[in-house]
């Protein structure tokens, strides 16, 4: 049936999170009591906070949820049982049900959705953090319809101001060192509840990327979209998931990946301006085997001279040298500053020529094989004994704010192409490396 209603006060929201810290706070002081008789473990109260604390980010949505979906692409941050529970946040989200749906539209368009539309499905054909989507036919056409969730953007943040303790305890940083980018996804969130600028966006990577065989994307119709509302014309086909999951030949993993790829060079190297979501279900397999792109909520602009900069770490990852110009790189992208001593310094040069090197390794060589988990191992076991270093931990929180949606638009694109199992021509696409 559905979510039948959602907190949209911020009083409301508020008491929500409060009643979950004492939720959280309930299973620690359980978790003690227990522990004296022996009774319980660490990834028991692990377990336990993980789900009460999703089941009200799930129930609030927004900002929430939104958060969660993004802690959980952390393998390497927070527990298993918080990254198994904050996956849910990907795809299997509780939609709202049908009759607040309807309250919704009329309080968007002033008319029911059977008013606009022939049919309307009564039930969401998938829900995520931000909004919904259901599917509606117009004269003889098929529709998908996203819906924002409501009191979303009214309250995201409020929202985010309460659960970012949350986040600093789970990361284990300084507020005050981490509030530069704590601004940045507040406003690249803020950007996700604006849907009439996802309308804008959309248009600029559609356009600048129209060139690119195997892709495809929908159509939107502006007078019956806004800014809590988008419709767009409707693609048959199978979410990169279930595409996944029908075990289609290595010939096609191989196109899928190559077009997916190809789409992400081009935004990064030519647009400067990019999708910057890449999980599956903003994906799908269209029914003519191309790769169709449905959402633009979440996009980056790439100024040029952290683009350039980010390019010279990749070139001097490929030829394993440490020069000048890498370390300049480093300044410009605020990982390395005037106030380092000599020790911090040269464990900082050290430490990101060695992840340049393999992180940029799909660029070495003309092909790549993306299924190659071992690879994705080395990548998480550096990135684990890099948490661990007591001198690295030592250090204040750095580096250039643009780094959380460009390390994170990489870094999904990685997993994307690993789940795929493709191997694709990569190489440096920039001329100028």
């Amino acid at each position: 049936m559905g979510q039948d209603k959602i907190a949209v006060s911020k009083l409301g929201r508020a008491g929500k999170l409060v009643n979950t810290g004492a939720k959280v706070g309930g299973n620690y002081m359980k978790y003690y009591a227990k522990r004296l008789l022996k009774e319980t473990s660490r990834e028991e109260l692990e377990e336990n906070n993980a789900r009460d604390i999703y089941e009200a980010f799930s129930e609030l949505k927004g900002g929430p949820l939104k958060v969660a979906q993004m802690l959980s692409m952390g393998d390497q941050v927070l527990p298993k049982s918080f990254v198994d529970q904050f996956s849910r946040a990907q795809n299997q989200v509780d939609p709202l049900s049908y009759p607040l749906v309807r309250k919704m539209f009329k309080q968007a368009f002033d008319q029911y959705p059977e008013e606009l539309f022939d049919s309307f499905s009564r039930e969401a054909v998938n829900a995520a953090s931000i909004g919904q989507v259901h599917k509606a036919t117009k004269n003889g056409k098929e529709y998908a319809i996203k819906i924002q969730y409501p009191g979303v953007a009214d309250s995201l943040q409020s929202d985010l101001k309460m659960i970012t303790p949350i986040a600093i305890r789970f990361l284990g940083l300084k507020k005050s060192e981490i509030t530069p980018y704590f601004e940045e996804v507040e406003a690249k969130l803020m950007e996700e509840t604006n849907y009439q600028l996802e309308l804008t966006n959309s248009e600029v990577i559609i356009e600048g990327c129209k060139s690119i065989e195997m892709l495809e994307f929908p159509t939107f119709l502006k007078d019956l979209s806004n800014d809590r509302v988008i419709t767009m014309s409707w693609m048959n086909g199978l979410s990169l998931s279930e595409w996944i999951k029908s075990n289609p030949d290595q010939e096609q993993r191989n196109a899928i990946g190559q077009v997916l790829w190809d789409f992400y060079q081009h935004q990064i190297h030519q647009l400067k301006f990019m999708h910057a979501d890449p999980h599956p279900g903003n994906f799908i397999v269209t029914e003519s085997g191309k790769l169709g792109v449905i959402d633009f909520g979440c996009v980056k602009a790439l100024p040029e001279d952290f683009y350039l900069a980010y390019m010279e770490l990749l070139k001097s990852g490929e030829k394993n040298v440490q020069s000048d110009d890498f370390e300049d790189a480093l300044f410009k992208l605020e990982l390395l500053n005037e106030n380092d001593k000599d020790i911090a310094r040269e464990l900082i040069l050290s430490t990101f020529r060695g992840m340049f090197q393999l992180v940029g390794k799909p660029f070495f060589s003309e092909t790549f094989d993306f299924s190659d988990d071992e690879y994705f191992q080395s990548i998480f076991k550096q990135g684990d004994s890099l948490s661990k270093d007591p001198a690295l931990r030592g250090l204040s929180a750095r580096g250039s704010r643009h780094f959380i949606y460009f390390n994170r638009t990489y870094f999904g694109l990685y997993q994307l192409l690993n789940k795929i199992g493709a191997t694709v021509s990569t190489g440096l696409v920039d001329p100028r490396l």
